[in-house]
């Protein structure tokens, strides 16, 4: 096996048991990092849409040059005409800066001092004007091809961004509390960081998915990430795992079971323009099809 470049794009399925939302297809796309003139990137994106998911959830960093938007933007089109919601990562609020990456070994990465803003708004204003639901700090419900689903979103927590504000009003306080209406619960971040997700997990998320890590980037043979530029541990670098939920018994309500909830972390599918090197990774986005969990 030789090492894999940025432009060898993959498209992942996944199949995946969950308590509602059986025949739902996401497509889960993060971390375009999006340069003007990258047309073999271009393309691809637009081919996404003839995957036919139900519903395209999009977990930041599509940016990474300020003159990106319009390119990036009219490379989502195909998949702006489809039910969508998505949250903001660190690159598309500030421009990526040259690193020395030996410095990922030393922890997750920081804000420059003074760091160059890009057209975010432009970017989100036009995500939500195609019907895509912002998740930024920010609940929503949609009914996606006859399945009822409940969002529950964080900005970066990454940069500190994030501030959870619970799930929508119409949505039951927990899986336990009401398995009769169908309704799905999906928390949505950019980095896959423990307290953000355990805060999700914990309130009654049962998916949750993120992106950032790039899957390690460069990474070992059979894709061993070296790094995951947050918290999360290098095996989870991407692809799925789990976020535990002890037991617990909230004051005045039963007794709330442990619970094991399905964590998807994108590859993503570009790299920061100062770094632009996939190794044993590469970029991809990935197709969920829900089935339905057997007891």
């Amino acid at each position: 096996m030789v090492g894999l470049g940025v432009t060898d794009f993959r498209t992942r399925r996944l199949a995946l048991p969950l308590r509602a939302g059986a025949g739902l297809r996401i497509l889960h796309i993060s971390d375009i990092h999006y340069v003007p003139g990258q047309r073999k990137k271009f393309a691809w994106l637009q081919s996404l849409a003839q995957l036919q998911p139900d519903l395209v959830v999009n977990t930041g960093d599509n940016l990474s040059h300020p003159n990106a938007v319009g390119e990036v933007l009219e490379a989502l089109e195909p998949l702006r005409q489809l039910p969508g919601v998505f949250v903001g990562g660190s690159n598309d609020y500030y421009a990526p800066t040259w690193k020395n990456p030996l410095r990922y070994f030393r922890g997750p990465s920081s804000l420059d001092a003074h760091p160059e803003d890009l057209d975010w708004q432009r970017l989100f204003s036009s995500f939500e004007s195609s019907g895509w639901k912002n998740l930024n700090n920010q609940t929503a419900t949609l009914s996606v091809a006859g399945q009822p689903l409940a969002f529950s979103g964080v900005d970066d927590p990454h940069i500190g961004r994030d501030d959870f504000q619970g799930w929508p009003t119409d949505a039951a306080a927990s899986p336990e509390q009401d398995s009769s209406t169908g309704l799905l619960r999906i928390g949505v971040a950019h980095a896959p960081v423990s307290a953000a997700l355990n805060t999700l997990a914990g309130s009654g998320a049962e998916l949750i998915l993120a992106g950032h890590t790039h899957g390690g980037q460069v990474c070992l043979p059979g894709g061993r990430a070296l790094v995951t530029n947050c918290d999360l541990p290098r095996p989870r670098a991407k692809g799925l795992s789990s976020v535990q939920v002890p037991a617990r018994k909230p004051p005045g309500h039963p007794e709330q079971p442990a619970r094991s909830v399905p964590l998807h972390v994108s590859a993503g599918i570009g790299t920061s323009r100062t770094a632009p090197v996939r190794l044993f990774c590469p970029p991809e986005a990935t197709l969920i099809e829900v089935q339905q969990e057997t007891t």
